[in-house]
């Protein structure tokens, strides 16, 4: 406990999925919050949820839009008294806009995926980076990617923009990670695999699915818990990695060593 005791923390996306149970283990390890997100009322909802674990406070940002994270740093900033961590959670699968397979990815599609988890991330990192540099002090970025950056699985998961998306997350904290480590700022990855989220609710819930991760994800033979994230994300976000930069971690469950099992195509 108290890993990340007076840190002064910013999640953005944290209001539901993955960003709500890291939020919920940061406070639980004494961080001071503050969590971002578009809807509204998805924040008042997770501050109801999250206050009884510590000190939140909720700012509405489309992290997509420039002025928008100026604004929500700004206010973090005077809210918190500075910033140590931040941790991008926020994104989006894209299906809805047409994201599949590259030869039925919709240009909608792409760019909706894109803006929606790059631009937003290259917006808060580089915001974050300001900041850091602004206080002359050290400071800790932890960005979501996906093991589909690096290790497909297009039977079941052929989104290009998505996997576009989180392969140049993962170039883009990689590079920050070299550039600013001589100035005290970490900058890391996570790497899910199918985690048990209501934005995979498609994927968990597809039978079909769910057989190929019994050895696909064979720590947990089916999708992972949000709380497997949110302790690797304390671990990565506190003084206890404080050596440790530039590293891409999947938290898969056995994805990235293990084949898979796929239903046999006749009936034998």
């Amino acid at each position: 406990m108290n890993q990340l005791h007076g840190k002064r923390c910013l999640i953005v996306g944290g209001t539901s999925g993955l960003g709500r149970a890291a939020a919920r283990r940061f406070l639980e390890e004494g961080a001071n919050l503050v969590i971002a997100g578009r809807s509204v009322d998805k924040g008042k909802e997770a501050l109801t949820d999250l206050r009884s674990s510590g000190s939140v406070a909720f700012i509405a940002c489309d992290a997509a839009v420039s002025e928008q994270v100026e604004r929500l740093f700004a206010d973090a900033v005077a809210l918190l008294g500075g910033l140590d961590v931040l941790y991008h959670v926020a994104g989006i699968s894209g299906r809805r806009y047409g994201d599949g397979s590259l030869h039925e990815c919709s240009d909608e599609g792409w760019h909706a995926t894109l803006e929606a988890n790059l631009t937003s991330a290259f917006l808060t990192n580089r915001a974050a980076v300001r900041c850091f540099l602004q206080q002359g002090g050290p400071g800790a970025i932890l960005n979501m990617a996906s093991v589909l950056g690096f290790a497909p699985a297009p039977r079941y998961f052929d989104t290009i923009a998505y996997a576009a998306t989180k392969g140049g997350i993962i170039s883009m904290s990689r590079l920050a990670a070299a550039r600013y480590a001589a100035d005290g700022i970490r900058v890391n990855v996570l790497a899910p695999a199918l985690i048990d989220t209501p934005m995979s609710g498609r994927a968990v819930n597809d039978p079909v699915i769910r057989h190929y991760l019994r050895t696909k994800q064979p720590l947990a033979a089916g999708p992972g818990r949000p709380e497997d994230c949110s302790d690797a994300a304390v671990f990565l976000c506190s003084d206890a990695a404080r050596f440790i930069t530039g590293i891409v971690l999947p938290v898969d469950g056995g994805w990235c060593v293990s084949e898979g099992q796929y239903p046999l195509d006749r009936g034998t």
